[in-house]
């Protein structure tokens, strides 16, 4: 029927619209600049990537008095039809939370090039689109360098959620900051295959403490909680968390979070819109411009002794400077050289 195709987008669309946060009309009652985001299936309450740039939309909101929306996604059949209401919705910026939304980002962007959109964690080649990328190899290196300054057992893992170049440049960073403290560590590397999948993640950080690992790096969204869950039954051993600031999830056994702040990309661009200002085609964070970074370490301040506190400093000053390099790929992890301190 020749109906039928607009008919199911339009029901499709009215069914997301039911998942918004906070959802405004097509035009503020206030006139202000008004900024949606799309979350990924994650969603909001994973206690990292979502929720660190839903932080960001909520700073926005405070400080920038600006109009917020947020649609959160049941699965990626989502992800294009939030954009799409957003955009019908005449939204003066739209995030979409994810990588895996480049795609939909590229074809959305184009059937509304007047509307302007910011991804995190990818890089969409459109006039109206922001990328958002972050240098997560390089705090990833701080966490390495953590963990092989504190492990017991000389055996450090790495759990990530899809073996995929994004997770690489944690798992690559990690490995090469654990070697530049000691060559001898070992680090145990597993990937979850999803981002969702708690009890899965659970189930291999318990596999990865059974072959002697005593600090698990988790980058693996919600299905990191499941491995903070894990290490809560293990006497000395400890979880890094990732992009939020995980540490109060279990006080004492999270040695730090490599925190990535989401929130600050989101803050920055939403800040240009707000100024009704062009935005940048790339913006990209690491340590120099305060995109990543480790946690003040308030539960494990016994661990983490000064003399620890003291070489992640020259690391990060290092990396800062330029003169230390972490690695983003397992190929730049091969050939990675230690550099004197």
């Amino acid at each position: 029927m020749p109906c039928w195709p607009p008919l199911r987008a339009v029901l499709l669309a009215l069914a997301v619209v039911s998942t918004c946060v906070g959802c405004a009309g097509k035009q503020s009652a206030s006139g202000a600049i008004r900024i949606g985001m799309v979350t990924d299936v994650g969603g909001l309450g994973d206690r990292s990537f979502n929720d660190s740039a839903y932080a960001g939309l909520v700073r926005a909101k405070t400080d920038l008095h600006v109009d917020t929306t947020v649609l959160q996604s049941r699965s990626a059949a989502d992800y294009q039809i939030n954009m799409t209401v957003l955009a019908n919705k005449e939204y003066d910026e739209i995030f979409a939370i994810g990588f895996l939304m480049a795609r939909d980002v590229t074809e959305v962007a184009e059937r509304y090039p007047q509307r302007h959109f910011s991804i995190i964690d990818a890089v969409v080649d459109q006039p109206n689109v922001t990328s958002v990328t972050f240098k997560e190899e390089e705090g990833s290196f701080l966490a390495g360098a953590l963990a092989a300054m504190t492990t017991k057992t000389k055996t450090i893992a790495f759990l990530g959620g899809i073996d995929i170049p994004l997770l690489r440049k944690f798992e690559a960073g990690y490995a090469a900051g654990a070697r530049q403290i000691d060559p001898s560590v070992k680090v145990l590397v597993k990937y979850v295959g999803s981002f969702e999948d708690v009890a899965s993640g659970k189930e291999l950080a318990g596999v990865q403490f059974s072959e002697g690992a005593d600090i698990i790096y988790v980058a693996a969204g919600k299905a990191g909680l499941g491995a903070i869950d894990q290490v809560k039954e293990r006497n000395g051993a400890f979880i890094i968390g990732v992009d939020s600031d995980q540490d109060a999830i279990a006080p004492g056994k999270i040695l730090t979070s490599m925190v990535k702040r989401v929130d600050i990309g989101v803050f920055r661009v939403s800040g240009q819109a707000a100024a009704r200002k062009p935005r940048p085609a790339h913006l990209t964070l690491g340590l120099k411009e305060g995109g990543v970074g480790l946690t003040d370490f308030r539960y494990t301040k016994s661990v983490v002794t000064p003399a620890k506190l003291a070489v992640l400093a020259k690391l990060r000053a290092a990396i800062i400077g330029g003169t230390l390099v972490a690695p983003s790929t397992r190929e730049e992890l091969a050939s990675f050289k230690r550099i004197p301190l």
